[in-house]
């Protein structure tokens, strides 16, 4: 049997994932294959090394730098997020916080970090052969939010946000051969996206990255068909939703240290229904 875990991200609510994560490193869970989208890629990747604990402290801890997220980036970096402070500066391998590249690389399992094409509306499915040793481009890329940060360049390409591609990547992990999938969401499995906020987001990028704000805007209608279809699978008993029954009152950009506690824990107990699903 093959097993996927996905992590579709949701930016500091990503803590969550994070516990859900940390469980499994726990318990000992193992998979074939990790997805991660936007924050949920870094997510991942702190998993498949096999260090527990490592990002919660990046969302308790550093978030709250102003290196990290502050108006300061946003008016002399254009990114109200510094993604090469958050994964080039902690997380290289003479960081504070240095990604176990090696262990990462080693582990058998695929890793596959979801990115947009900025110039295309296209999702890009990045592969662990596109990062190496102090190169985690690709992450950065996944978690540039629209608007929020300017799209981050690999080989001259632009890339934002993997969740204007692919919000929800189920169909990648059946494609890949995958027999049963682990899917973790940071809102309520009731959630579904309107798409107010995110044609404001699609306007303010409109003028250079046309068929990126075309995407944006529909992202709504993506991720809520992505839900109907994993709630499809989950009855045919190939797909487990993880998901908080409610989210401590955290939000993309909340830097709130007691909600966020609250919000990985309940990912650690959420977390404690997976085992019983991949026997």
């Amino acid at each position: 049997m093959k097993t996927a875990v996905i992590d579709v991200g949701g930016g500091l609510r990503g803590i969550y994932a994070a516990g859900v994560l940390d469980c499994c490193l726990e318990e000992g869970i193992h998979f074939d294959v990790g997805i991660g989208v936007s924050a949920g890629a870094a997510n991942i990747a702190s998993y498949l090394a096999g260090q527990k604990g490592r990002n919660y402290l990046f969302y308790t801890e550093y978030s709250t730098r102003k290196e990290y997220m502050s108006l300061r980036n946003f008016l002399f970096k254009k990114s109200y997020i510094d993604m090469d402070y958050v994964y080039g500066v902690l997380s290289n391998d003479d960081g504070e916080n240095p990604l176990d590249f090696a262990a990462m690389a080693a582990n058998p399992a695929a890793f596959i970090v979801v990115a947009t094409n900025a110039e295309t509306g296209k999702v890009r499915y990045f592969e662990k052969s596109d990062m190496a040793q102090n190169n985690y481009d690709v992450i950065k890329a996944s978690c540039s939010i629209p608007l929020v940060c300017h799209p981050y360049s690999i080989d001259g390409v632009p890339y934002y946000d993997g969740a204007l591609g692919d919000p929800i990547p189920i169909e990648k992990a059946f494609l890949m051969g995958c027999d049963k999938v682990v899917l973790i969401l940071t809102k309520p499995r009731d959630f579904r996206r309107t798409p107010d906020k995110d044609r404001k987001l699609a306007a303010g990028i409109r003028k250079k990255y046309p068929l990126a704000a075309a995407q944006m805007e529909q992202r709504a209608a993506h991720y809520n068909a992505a839900l109907d279809l994993a709630e499809s699978y989950a009855k045919q008993g190939k797909l487990l939703i993880v998901a908080p029954d409610d989210t401590c009152g955290m939000d993309t950009l909340t830097r709130n240290p007691e909600a966020m506690k609250r919000f990985y824990e309940k990912g650690l107990h959420d977390g404690e229904v997976i085992a019983s699903f991949l026997k």
